[in-house]
C-alpha cells in the first residue's frame, strides 16, 4: 500500500470488510446519537459502504446540479483528512423541524438558525464516526468546527476532491437510511483521508 497514487485499489476485500465494520459501529452510534438529539426513535438500516469513483459521487446523491446540504469536517491528531456529509432536502427538513417545530419547504427559507440546527447534526454524525475509528484503533483523533453549505453536489464536492485527489480517484463513501416514526430520509457520508492515515488506521486494525 505503499503506492500514493492508487492507495484504495490496494485495499483487500479483508480491508473492505474491516472499513464496513467501522461504517457499521460508525451508523449506529450515529442513529443513537441522533435520536438523543431528536428526542425520539431514529433506527436505522445496515449501511452501504463501498469505494466509489469521485466523477461518481455526485451522480450517487442526485447529480452535480442537485442541491444538497454538504457539511464538512477536518480531521487532525493522529489522523489527517476530512469526513463531509451529503444530507438531502428531505433528511435535513425533517431535522430542522423537529428541532424547531418550524415546516420549511425549501432552500430559501432557510435561516442562520436553521443552518445552527445542521451544524449541530453535523457535529453529532461526524463525532460518532471518529469516536467509533478511535475507539477500535487507539488513536486520537480531533474534530474542526463543521462547515455548512448549500450548494449544489458538485460544486460542494470539489473543496475535498481538489486536495485529496492525489491519493487516488476513489473514496469510502456510506450511504445511510434512518427511520423515525413518520420519516425515511437518506444521508451520505464520504470519508477523505491521507495516504499515511490509511494506512495507520488499517496497521492499527491489525491489516498493515
Amino acid at each position: 500500500m505503499e503506492n500514493t497514487e492508487n492507495v484504495y485499489e490496494h485495499l483487500s476485500p479483508m480491508h473492505m470488510d474491516v472499513l464496513r465494520e467501522l461504517g457499521n459501529i460508525g451508523a449506529g452510534n450515529a442513529a443513537t446519537s441522533l435520536s438523543a438529539m431528536l428526542g425520539m426513535p431514529v433506527n436505522m438500516t445496515l449501511p452501504v459502504v463501498n469505494l466509489v469513483e469521485f466523477n461518481n459521487v455526485a451522480d450517487a446523491v442526485g447529480g452535480p446540479e442537485n442541491m444538497i446540504y454538504g457539511v464538512l469536517v477536518s480531521l487532525e491528531g493522529e489522523i489527517n483528512g476530512m469526513i463531509m456529509f451529503l444530507l438531502d432536502k428531505k433528511f435535513a427538513h425533517m431535522i430542522i423541524n423537529i428541532l424547531m417545530g418550524q415546516h420549511y419547504e425549501s432552500f430559501d427559507e432557510m435561516d442562520e438558525m436553521a443552518l445552527s440546527a445542521i451544524t449541530e447534526v453535523g457535529n453529532i454524525l461526524s463525532g460518532a464516526y471518529v469516536n467509533s475509528i478511535g475507539d477500535m484503533t487507539g488513536l486520537r483523533i480531533d474534530l474542526t468546527p463543521p462547515a455548512v453549505n448549500i450548494d449544489m453536489a458538485g460544486a460542494l464536492l470539489s473543496v475535498p476532491i481538489t486536495q485529496f485527489g492525489a491519493v487516488g480517484d476513489k473514496v469510502l463513501f456510506i450511504e445511510e437510511n434512518f427511520k423515525s416514526d413518520t420519516e425515511n430520509v437518506m444521508s451520505h457520508m464520504i470519508l477523505f483521508a491521507e495516504v499515511d492515515s490509511l494506512n495507520l488506521i488499517l496497521q492499527k486494525l491489525g491489516l498493515g
